[in-house]
C-alpha cells in the first residue's frame, strides 16, 4: 500500500505514533542488505587467489573485478535514491533484491574474467538501490524520534555484523567449496527479502514527484565514475596526468549537474537540502569520517598480514572486536540522546575516534595489542557518530526526498572511502619509499630493491629470495618504513577527528534543539524498550 503524506499538524509533531510489531519485523528485514553487502566486499577478497588460479585474470582484469562493483554503487546512488522516491521505495528495494540475486548466481558461475567483471557491474547497481531504499524506509516506518534514532543504530549494526562475520563464513566456503560459493551468499538472503519484503514493509512514494531526468542522472553517474576512477588510479599508480585528466573531468561535469539541479522543476537533487547545517554538517561529517578510516584501515589490514604475519582469516578474527564495539556503540548512542543534545554525543564520539587513531601511532614492530585496542575504541565512537549523522541526513529531510537525501549519504561515504585510500594510501607509500631509500641494504641489486621499494608485500616477497641475513635486514628495514607511513596517517585521522569534533559542537549546538526528543517527556516506552519487549 501507498503511505498518504503525512500531514502537519501540532498533534502530530507532539505524539507522533509509535512503532508496532511490524515496523521492528520490518527493521529486521532492512538489515539483510547491510550484511550482505559488507560480507559480498569482505569474501571477495579472500577468494581472489582461487578465482586467480581459476579464470586466470590479467592484472588489470583482476583489479577491475575488485573495484567495478563499488564504481557502479558510487555511480548509481543518487539516480536509484531519486527513482525510489518516485516510484516507491519498497518496490525499488525488491527490484533491487531481485536483480542482486540473479547477478550473484552469473558471478558465482562465472567461466571468464568477463563474465564476472559484468556480473559485478550487475551486482553493484542493483545494490546502488539497496541502501536508499532502506534508510528511507526506515523514514517512514518510524516517526517517533527516539524510535528512529534506535532503529538507525540497529540498522548500522548491520554494517559491524556482516564486517565480523564475513571472513569466518567465507573461510569456511572457500575452505569446503569452489570460489564461487561466496557469491551465492546472496541468493537465500535476497530470496528471504523478497519473501517478507512486501509482508513487513510499507510502500511510500511522492505523490507530487515529477519524472526522472534522465540527462540528470547520466551526468551524476558520469561525474562520480569518473573521480572515483581517477582516484583509485591515483592510490594505485601515484600521481599522473591521466588520473588528474579524469578527476577534473569528473569536477567539471559535476558543476554542470549542480547548475542543471538549480534550473530543473523536478531536481535529481534537492540542493536546498545543503542550507540546513544539520543534513549538511552531518554529511561532512560522515564523509570525514569514512575518509580517515579507510585510508588508515588500508595500512592496518596490511600491518596485521604482512608485518605481524597473520593469514587472512586470522586478521578477520582480530578485527572482530572492533565489530562488537562499533555495534555497542551505535546503539548506545540513541539512549544518550534522550538526555545529552546530539551535538555532545557526536563530539564525544569523534573524540573517542581520535583516541583511537592516537593509539595508533605508537604502533611498533610487534603490537597486535595496541592495533586492537585502538581500533576497537575508534570504532566504538563511529559506531556512535555514523548512527546519529545517519539519523540527522534522513531526519532533517522532507520525507518524500528521504530516498535523495540517504543516497546523497552513502555517495558520501563512497566518495569518503575512495578518497581516503587515494590520499592517505599515497601519502603512507610515499613515506614509506622515502624512508626506504635510504635505509635499504646496499648488498641487494637494483631490481630488488625497485621491487621492495614499490609495496610492503613486494619487499616481504625480496626478501623471501635473498640470503637470510640479507633478507632479515631488508625486512626490518621495510617494516621501520612501513609503520612510519601507517603512525603518520593515524596522526592525521586523529587531527582530522578532533577538527570534526570542534565542528559538530559549533555548528550542531542549536540544530535540532526543536526536535530533541529528550523535550518531549512521554510515558510511553522508547524505541529499544518497546524493541525488547514485542522479542521478549
Amino acid at each position: 500500500m501507498t503511505i498518504p503524506q503525512k500531514k502537519t499538524s501540532r498533534m502530530n509533531t507532539i505524539n507522533p505514533p509509535k512503532a508496532g510489531r511490524r515496523e521492528w519485523l520490518g527493521l529486521a528485514v532492512l538489515m539483510l542488505p547491510t550484511l550482505l553487502i559488507v560480507m559480498d566486499l569482505t569474501v571477495l577478497h579472500l577468494a581472489i587467489p582461487h578465482l586467480s588460479a581459476d579464470l586466470q585474470p590479467s592484472s588489470t582484469q583482476l583489479l577491475w573485478i575488485v573495484d567495478i562493483y563499488g564504481f557502479m554503487i558510487a555511480g548509481s546512488l543518487v539516480t536509484m535514491g531519486t527513482l525510489g522516491d518516485r516510484i516507491g521505495r519498497r518496490k525499488l528495494l525488491l527490484i533491487g533484491a531481485a536483480a542482486f540475486g540473479l547477478a550473484s548466481v552469473l558471478a558465482a558461475f562465472s567461466t571468464s574474467a568477463e563474465m564476472l567483471i559484468s556480473a559485478r557491474a550487475l551486482l553493484g547497481v542493483a545494490g546502488a538501490t539497496l541502501m536508499p531504499s532502506t534508510m528511507s524506509l526506515i523514514r517512514n516506518m518510524f516517526h517517533d524520534e527516539r524510535e528512529r534514532t534506535a532503529a538507525i543504530g540497529i540498522w548500522v549494526s548491520g554494517f559491524s555484523v556482516g564486517s565480523a562475520i564475513g571472513p569466518l563464513v567465507g573461510g569456511f566456503l572457500l575452505e569446503h567449496f569452489w570460489w564461487g560459493s561466496v557469491f551465492l551468499l546472496g541468493v537465500p538472503v535476497m530470496a528471504l527479502l523478497l519473501g517478507l519484503g512486501p509482508v513487513l514493509l510499507p510502500e511510500f512514494r511522492d505523490p507530487k514527484a515529477g519524472r526522472l531526468d534522465l540527462f540528470s542522472a547520466a551526468l551524476s553517474l558520469i561525474a562520480v565514475l569518473a573521480v572515483i576512477y581517477g582516484l583509485k588510479q591515483v592510490a594505485q599508480h601515484g600521481p599522473g596526468w591521466q588520473p588528474v585528466l579524469f578527476i577534473g573531468a569528473g569536477l567539471v561535469i559535476s558543476l554542470v549537474f549542480v547548475q542543471r539541479q538549480r534550473t530543473l522543476a523536478d531536481p535529481l537533487i534537492d540542493l536546498k537540502l545543503f542550507r540546513l547545517p544539520a543534513f549538511s554538517v552531518s554529511l561532512i561529517t560522515y564523509t570525514l569520517g569514512i575518509f580517515v578510516a579507510f585510508g588508515v584501515f588500508l595500512f592496518i589490514a596490511q600491518y596485521l598480514q604482512l608485518v605481524l604475519g597473520l593469514s587472512p582469516l586470522q586478521a578477520g578474527l582480530w578485527s572482530v572486536p572492533g565489530a562488537i564495539t562499533s555495534i555497542i556503540g551505535s546503539n548506545v548512542a540513541p539512549i544518550l540522546v534522550r538526555r545529552v543534545h546530539p551535538a555532545f554525543v557526536i563530539a564525544a564520539g569523534l573524540v573517542l575516534g581520535a583516541v583511537g587513531f592516537g593509539l595508533l601511532t605508537q604502533i611498533g614492530v610487534s603490537s597486535l595489542v595496541i592495533v586492537v585496542v585502538g581500533w576497537s575504541v575508534m570504532s566504538l565512537g563511529f559506531g556512535a557518530t555514523f548512527t546519529l549523522t545517519a539519523d540527522l541526513v534522513v531526519g532533517t529531510a522532507p520525507p518524500e526526498r528521504a530516498g535523495a537525501a540517504s543516497a546523497l549519504s552513502e555517495t558520501g561515504a563512497e566518495f569518503g572511502g575512495a578518497l581516503g585510500i587515494a590520499v592517505l594510501g599515497s601519502l603512507g607509500i610515499a613515506i614509506y619509499r622515502s624512508q626506504l631509500v635510504t635505509t635499504l641494504p646496499s648488498s641487494i641489486s637494483s631490481e630488488a630493491a625497485k621491487a621492495a621499494q614499490e609495496t610492503l608485500a613486494g619487499a616481504v616477497t625480496v626478501a623471501g629470495q635473498l640470503p637470510h641475513q640479507v633478507g632479515a635486514a631488508l625486512l626490518g628495514t621495510a617494516h621501520e618504513a612501513f609503520i612510519q607511513g601507517l603512525q603518520l596517517t593515524s596522526a592525521i585521522g586523529a587531527v582530522v577527528m578532533v577538527g570534526l569534533a570542534i565542528l559538530t559542537l559549533v555548528m550542531l549546538r542549536q540544530v535540532g534543539m526543536d526536535a530533541a526528543p529528550e523535550r518531549q517527556p512521554d510515558p510511553k516506552p522508547d524505541g529499544l524498550a518497546a524493541f525488547r519487549a514485542y522479542v521478549e
